[in-house]
């Protein structure tokens, strides 16, 4: 039976030179018990201000802890790291170049519950973690969960996001049984982790609300400016550079 490894990170920050402090991680087998992990884990690198604000992980929590390779979590994580295992995390390419800097090299089939969610849930405004939590009602469940599983739940926690992604899971797989139910839904779950999607209205900057594909028509220096200019994931900067395209056809 294979594996699904759910995890999250938290980080000093993310930048290039920042690294992980906290690893949060579900190990679900249909076979076996559930296993949960919640680790802090020391690094050189210092705690930006700017994640202290987000996390709550202050220097003093990290001294004397493991570091990242040496967690329970990333031995599991490289115990279960073949093709017949599913890894699991919402925005999964920051996750895992974070477990990249450690040298972890990856085998795993990847979901990511973010992409995902805007394919499947394309008609919600937003698609983070904890908008996901409220607009599908994941929190009316999560404390029985958490209860079962000795978690506390608390926001931009590693394990407390890992519950909420875990409940938001078998939201995906109902709504991928629906969608296409011709398909096994794990499969076209890593099918449409690999499928960029166009990204249909900005969720921010001054054209916040507004359909990309008419800010294409009426300002394309805009989208060429966010083009050279923004850090954009790899959705948004998909649809820029079908947009842009569109307008040199013309």
């Amino acid at each position: 039976m294979p594996k699904y490894v759910l995890f999250d990170t938290e980080t000093t920050g993310n930048q290039e030179e920042d690294k992980i402090i906290q690893f949060g991680g579900m190990i679900v087998d249909a076979k076996a018990p559930l296993e949960v992990y919640d680790e802090l884990c020391s690094t050189d690198v210092e705690i930006k201000l700017e994640a202290m604000e987000v996390h709550n992980i202050t220097p003093d929590m990290i001294v004397g802890k493991p570091k990242a390779v040496e967690t329970n979590f990333y031995a599991k994580l490289q115990e279960y790291n073949s093709t017949e295992n599913y890894l699991i995390a919402h925005n999964i390419s920051f996750d895992l170049a974070m477990v990249q800097k450690e040298g972890f090299e990856c085998a795993y089939q990847l979901i990511d519950t973010l992409r995902c969610a805007r394919h499947l849930f394309a008609d919600l405004p937003y698609h983070r973690l904890q908008y996901l939590r409220y607009a599908l009602d994941l929190y009316k469940t999560e404390e029985a969960e958490a209860a079962k599983n000795n978690i506390t739940i608390k926001a931009h926690d590693a394990i407390g996001d890992v519950l909420v992604m875990k409940l938001f899971l078998s939201k995906l797989v109902s709504k991928c049984r629906e969608v296409y139910p011709d398909y096994n839904p794990m499969d076209k779950l890593v099918e449409l982790t690999k499928t960029p999607v166009f990204v249909q209205t900005f969720k921010f900057g001054k054209y916040k609300g507004k359909s990309t594909q008419e800010v294409a028509q009426q300002d394309q220096q805009y989208l060429m400016w966010m083009k050279n200019n923004l850090e954009l994931d790899e959705d948004m900067r998909y649809t820029l550079d079908k947009l842009t395209q569109s307008s040199a056809e013309y």
